[in-house]
């Protein structure tokens, strides 16, 4: 399995591009001119595994080596990276697959829980073969450092982060998902037009460099909803941030975990949600 930390598909001149320039008409209160506009791409991205395709997911076709390592651990697919073998991507002009390799007991335990997840793009529950199969009972996380995060580490990620995203600063239809230091200092970031996405690529990434999740936060450009949460305690996440609001399951998935979930991350503040559910009142 390829090791590197690229920003592209290390392939192909086929593989799509991550964004492409588009001439449009602007209309301004009473004009129009022509103009150029840079849209980002997104292509479908085949995951499979020992041969079997497993998902379709719509992605920006970048960083995928890092998006499949993180989906296969944060999907529970695999336990640890160890069980991914060999990885492989192959591109086309309009897609993707990525090819795994996994143990044996790792590719039993995926053909007990198939799901169909044709063309998620937010919804983990969506395609899932049955209410059995859904897994909201998420690991419990070691938080080393999550008590050392405070109202400076998120403002200081606030001030820092758009220099960061150069495909949203292009586009504006990305999502990023930045790991961060206990005192806000941004470390890596990954851009995806899907949410879920930018989260796996950054799993993934972190994955390969075997850096402890439990010493720091990941941020994320979203709102806080109920999978991207599961993903994080599957992870060792302490901490996610996150710039929009969190869904009520999110909340009790967090709670769960053990996982400090802060959201409304804007300049100025943001709301942070207990640790443990709080009793109904009389």
């Amino acid at each position: 399995m390829a090791q590197t930390d690229s920003d592209a598909c290390p392939v192909s001149e086929e593989a799509p591009a991550c964004m492409q320039t588009l001439g449009v008409v602007r209309h301004r209160l009473d004009q129009s001119k022509p103009s150029d506009d840079v849209v980002a791409e997104e292509c479908p991205v085949a995951l499979v595994f020992n041969g079997i395709s497993h998902a379709v997911m719509m992605a920006t076709p970048a960083d995928l080596e890092a998006f499949a390592l993180g989906f296969a651990l944060s999907e529970g697919i695999v336990t640890n990276r160890r069980e991914i073998h060999d990885l492989e991507l192959i591109c086309h002009s309009d897609s993707v697959e990525v090819h795994l390799t996994i143990a044996q007991a790792a590719f039993l335990r995926l053909k007990e829980h198939r799901r169909t997840l044709t063309g998620r793009t937010g919804c983990g529950v969506c395609g899932t073969e049955s209410l059995a199969l859904l897994d909201l009972q998420p690991e419990k996380v070691n938080a080393v450092h999550a008590g050392a995060i405070d109202h400076t580490s998120i403002q200081r990620i606030l001030a820092e982060l758009p220099q960061h995203q150069p495909l949203t600063q292009a586009t504006g239809c990305a999502h990023a998902a930045a790991w961060c230091s206990a005192q806000g200092e941004i470390l890596r970031v990954f851009e995806d037009v899907g949410r879920h996405n930018a989260l796996d690529k950054l799993l993934g990434w972190m994955a390969g460099q075997g850096i402890d999740s439990g010493t720091g936060l990941v941020f994320l450009t979203s709102r806080a909803s109920y999978e991207l949460v599961r993903k994080a305690a599957r992870m060792n996440v302490p901490v996610l941030a996150t710039i929009s609001a969190p869904t009520a399951l999110a909340i009790r998935i967090a709670q769960h975990a053990g996982i400090r979930l802060l959201s409304f991350c804007r300049p100025g503040g943001f709301v942070e949600y207990p640790l443990v559910a709080e009793a109904p009142a009389a």
